[in-house]
């Protein structure tokens, strides 16, 4: 199987197996510089870790600016003219990451079968554009930075944790396209869901609405309304089924004490706890844990809605 272009869009990656292919991964600071317009057969991503930069992009005749800070990256497909600008005074720290595709090595699923598998990777490899400007809550660049060690300490080639690395990394980019799109068509939607991830990151500790109103940066009384319009649920029942949730699978662990697991999910109060499982389960703690060794996990893991 010969070597294809570095575009991410290509029939042939949805249709037959490649694995990623680097061409060139480094760190680099930048200080008051412009370099000259240049293309390459590569697909490039230009991650800003401090500082700010300005990157053009020409096409059609004409070249369009993207000014990028912390935390902000930018994706440019193969063969796209471009350049970087850094102002003096400013500096820029990058990471930057050149790939391609190659014949399959049959470690990692190849981006056809995750595009089967991912609605948003299958999207996103189908819609082509020339340059994209993403920002990123650290997810991406925890990738970047694994995938760019690993490449350091085994070559271009590299080896299993490479390719996932790179599955990993595509579908971090198509869910955050994904969620631009959403937030610049409903935003009230990107809110709540990232209500829902602030909530399973932090259900094992006390959270209020307006803790959770201010990482997401809206209003609580506003959270509260679309939370409620989009789920069914009210912000404090989300949470509470959560914990619950949490809580079934680790009663299923015998080595942790029913009298702990309260404070394994965020609450202080282990009579309290007993009474809002019962609530959301019907049945005690214990008597969740008992029942486990005389019925299978499928008959007792799902709370019912009348519940």
């Amino acid at each position: 199987m010969s070597e294809l272009s570095g575009s991410l869009f290509q029939q042939s990656l949805l249709e037959k197996e490649y694995s990623p292919h680097f061409f060139a991964y480094y760190y680099k600071q930048w200080d008051q510089y412009t370099m000259p317009f240049h293309q390459h057969n590569s697909t490039e991503i230009m991650y800003v870790i401090s500082g700010s930069c300005a990157v053009d992009v020409r096409s059609a005749g004409q070249a369009d600016r993207f000014r990028l800070k912390r935390s902000e990256l930018i994706i440019l497909d193969a063969n796209v003219p471009h350049r970087l600008m850094v102002e003096p005074g400013s500096g820029c720290r990058m990471l930057n990451v050149e790939f391609g595709f190659a014949e399959y090595r049959g470690v990692a699923p190849s981006l056809s079968r995750l595009a089967c598998e991912e609605e948003e990777l299958a999207d996103f490899l189908q819609k082509p554009f020339i340059s994209l400007v993403l920002s990123d809550p650290e997810e991406v660049f925890h990738v970047l930075k694994a995938l760019v060690l690993e490449l350091d300490q085994y070559g271009k080639e590299g080896g299993s944790l490479v390719q996932l690395l790179f599955a990993e990394l595509l579908l971090r980019l198509s869910r955050l396209h994904r969620e631009r799109l959403i937030a610049s068509q409903q935003p009230s939607q990107l809110y709540v869901r990232r209500a829902i991830e602030f909530l399973h990151q932090n259900y094992d500790r006390s959270i209020q609405v307006k803790e959770v109103a201010a990482a997401v940066n809206v209003h609580p009384g506003y959270l509260h309304r679309i939370f409620k319009a989009q789920t069914g649920r009210t912000l404090t029942d989300y949470l509470n089924l959560l914990r619950m949730e949490k809580a079934k699978m680790l009663l299923g662990q015998n080595e942790i004490p029913v009298a702990e697991i309260a404070d394994y999910v965020g609450i202080s109060s282990r009579q309290y706890f007993h009474l809002l499982f019962k609530k959301y389960a019907g049945i005690t703690p214990v008597e969740f844990r008992n029942s486990i060794e005389r019925y299978s996990w499928s008959e007792i893991s799902s709370f019912t809605d009348e519940r």
